[in-house]
């Protein structure tokens, strides 16, 4: 396993705070030019912005802390209702409230739920992850009183951000508001990563005997980081439940989850960067071919796919690092 100080030089420290900050100034540039390129698409980018979500937080557990699982669109579910009972059953539709209050349905299914499948290993986590999205599935469709059921939560109305920026059908409102949640988030995760409990989860990624054997809690350790991860995809969900005002049931898909994943393994698993690229990727070439060959869309999304992976085992941006060096000089 490799042993990273956690008491890293200031010169790191200093290299890690440019990279994240060039890596800021990247993410804001695209969200810019995508506004600009597509300013009566941004239904899709608002849409694409909380899948992001959801990714990073499966990049948390899954390549970070080596967690096998299929069933990560129910902390991402799990915080689209959250805050659109809240919404729509208690009157609660400050905007940033309802993120929260997201983020807390997230976390409180992510430490339910992780609770649950950190007690299998390898293919038995994988089995319990399963089980866990389609009894979330359940549960919401049975739950119509606050749910809505299979028709779905309608309903919710949220204020102006900050009484000012009201939500209009146009979407900007809404692609303005989950772009700077996104951004503080990754920020926030990317110091996450670095600290010294990043660095923990990643030694028992490698070497779980060993962390153990050192008297460090590795459950314990894996199901912070689930519920970590929890809210964060609750995040997600709260901003799908804000900017299309409508929760249903395919919040909590199976589909969901297995694209989740294929978009992390398409940018790299393990690195947020890498999220971030797969799921741009993925979701505006799905977008693309879907418009343009309705009839046979998921062939040309599997070729895509199946390219990758032979071509970039690592990833789209695992592979970019591996080729060229002198661009970043460390994986993030």
């Amino acid at each position: 396993m490799t042993v990273i100080d956690e008491k890293a030089p200031a010169s790191t420290k200093h290299g890690h705070f440019k990279r994240d900050l060039a890596g800021l100034a990247v993410m804001v540039l695209f969200a810019i030019v995508f506004y600009l390129i597509f300013p009566n698409n941004l239904a899709l980018l608002t849409r694409i912005t909380a899948i992001l979500l959801l990714v990073l937080s499966l990049d948390l557990v899954t390549g970070y802390c080596g967690v096998a699982t299929l069933g990560h669109a129910a902390l991402f579910g799990s915080g689209a209702y959250a805050a659109g009972i809240a919404a729509a059953h208690f009157g609660i539709t400050e905007p940033i409230t309802m993120v929260l209050i997201g983020a807390l349905g997230g976390a409180a299914a992510g430490l339910l739920s992780g609770a649950i499948i950190l007690r299998g290993h390898g293919l038995s986590q994988l089995v319990l992850s399963i089980a866990i999205i389609h009894l979330f599935h359940e549960a919401a469709n049975k739950a119509s009183t606050y749910t809505g059921g299979s028709d779905g939560l309608s309903g919710i109305a949220p204020d102006a951000v900050f009484g000012i920026f009201q939500f209009d059908l146009w979407g900007r409102t809404a692609y303005v508001f989950s772009i700077v949640i996104l951004l503080v988030v990754f920020m926030l995760l990317r110091q996450l990563v670095q600290s010294p409990f990043g660095m923990l989860c990643r030694g028992i990624k490698e070497d779980p005997m060993r962390i153990r054997a050192m008297g460090a809690s590795v459950r314990g350790t894996l199901l912070k980081m689930y519920t970590i991860s929890g809210a964060v995809a609750g995040i997600g969900g709260a901003l799908t439940a804000i900017s299309t005002q409508v929760v249903g049931l395919d919040s909590l898909s199976f589909t969901m989850s297995a694209e989740a994943l294929v978009m992390l393994v398409l940018g790299g698993v393990g690195s947020l960067y890498g999220a971030f690229i797969g799921t741009i990727v993925f979701m505006f070439f799905e977008d693309f071919v879907s418009a343009a060959n309705p009839f046979h869309w998921l062939t040309l999304v599997g070729a895509l796919l199946i390219a990758v992976v032979l071509c970039a085992p690592r990833g789209i941006y695992g592979t970019a690092l591996e080729r060229l060096p002198n661009l970043w000089k460390r994986r993030s």
